[in-house]
């Protein structure tokens, strides 16, 4: 398992969810909730300095059969956004079925309630993302998902 801070983001059209990682990168907690639209690259990226991250996981959201819609092709620009600033193989992109599904669960189990959520869902989505990127990792031995390139 690499050693180092890893950043996940899920992308959304009015709100972005990050998580972070402990620096052994086996543990994922959510971080903040940056708003979509202008700043929100630079926003995540100076949380990426701030933590002195390995790399920073997008959440590439497809539909069960695996298809890509309009959501992923948002996401995919995010990410080249992102990579555009950082070095290679920085930003790479990992399959997010289900982790709002999952988070919204998950928040429900320990008692938040579902009008008191929008205020932390993203970041639960985010953080339930980057720790399965981070079980596969150890469980492959290989890093999560593709890598971006910032410019096709």
């Amino acid at each position: 398992m690499r050693q180092g801070v890893r950043l996940a983001v899920d992308v959304g059209s009015v709100r972005i969810g990050v998580a972070r990682s402990d620096p052994a990168g086996i543990l994922a907690t959510p971080l903040e909730t940056v708003r979509a639209g202008r700043g929100a690259v630079a926003r995540i990226l100076a949380l990426a300095a701030e933590h002195e991250v390995l790399e920073i996981i997008v959440g590439l959201p497809t539909n069960l059969s695996g298809r890509e819609g309009q959501a992923a092709a948002s996401a995919r620009a995010f990410a080249r956004r992102l990579a555009v600033k950082l070095p290679l193989g920085t930003v790479r992109l990992y399959d997010e079925r289900l982790t709002t599904v999952t988070a919204a669960s998950g928040l429900r189990a320990g008692g938040t309630k579902a009008k008191n959520q929008r205020g932390v869902i993203d970041q639960a989505a985010a953080a339930v993302l980057l720790q399965a990127a981070l079980d596969s990792e150890r469980l492959t031995g290989n890093p999560p998902g593709a890598p971006v390139k910032g410019k096709d």
